[in-house]
């Protein structure tokens, strides 16, 4: 049961140190106006995906709903 416990927490810090990466670089894509190395094309990706959030309807909702869900804080159990 430790492992297990031990695996959920480095996969929580890993999805926490992504989720930072994706801030930053929105952040300096919009300070930069666009091109930055290694974030290339983050703020396109974003708004390309939620273009289609929006053309699918309920399914888009349902998506989106998801997406927030992830985005929200919680404790891992």
């Amino acid at each position: 049961m430790e492992m297990l416990n031990t695996t959920k927490s480095w996969i929580a810090g890993l999805t926490e140190v992504g989720l930072m990466l994706i801030g930053l670089a929105i952040v300096a894509s919009l300070l930069a106006g666009g091109t930055v190395p290694f974030f290339d094309g983050v703020v396109a990706n974003i708004v390309n995906l939620v273009k289609e959030l929006g053309t699918n309807g309920l399914v888009g909702l349902i998506a989106l709903g998801f997406i927030l869900w992830l985005f929200s804080k919680r404790t891992i159990a």
